[in-house]
């Protein structure tokens, strides 16, 4: 899987996050995407070195999708408390 599967992956896999985890991260839907992105990366680096999972697989694997959506749920967590703090210390 290439990096552009990624990144539609990452897409998805941030909207999907956001349903899951509606709240006040600020953002929007574009932010939300983004930290989609990135959250599929990091949940696809994290499961093959944690878990020793091969997610380059294929686009249609349950584990490549389930790292993509677990990684967009943290990075968006993570962008919650980052942007949280922000606003209480202004």
């Amino acid at each position: 899987m290439g990096i552009i599967s990624w990144i539609v992956l990452g897409l998805i896999a941030g909207a999907i996050a956001k349903a899951i985890l509606p709240g006040e991260q600020g953002g929007g839907w574009l932010v939300t995407i983004i930290l989609g992105i990135v959250g599929a990366l990091v949940g696809g680096f994290l499961a093959s070195v944690l878990f020793n999972v091969n997610v380059n697989q294929s686009f249609w694997n349950l584990a490549t999708w389930l790292s993509a959506i677990i990684g967009s749920l943290i990075v968006l967590v993570v962008w919650g408390f980052i942007r949280s703090k922000g606003s209480k210390a202004a």
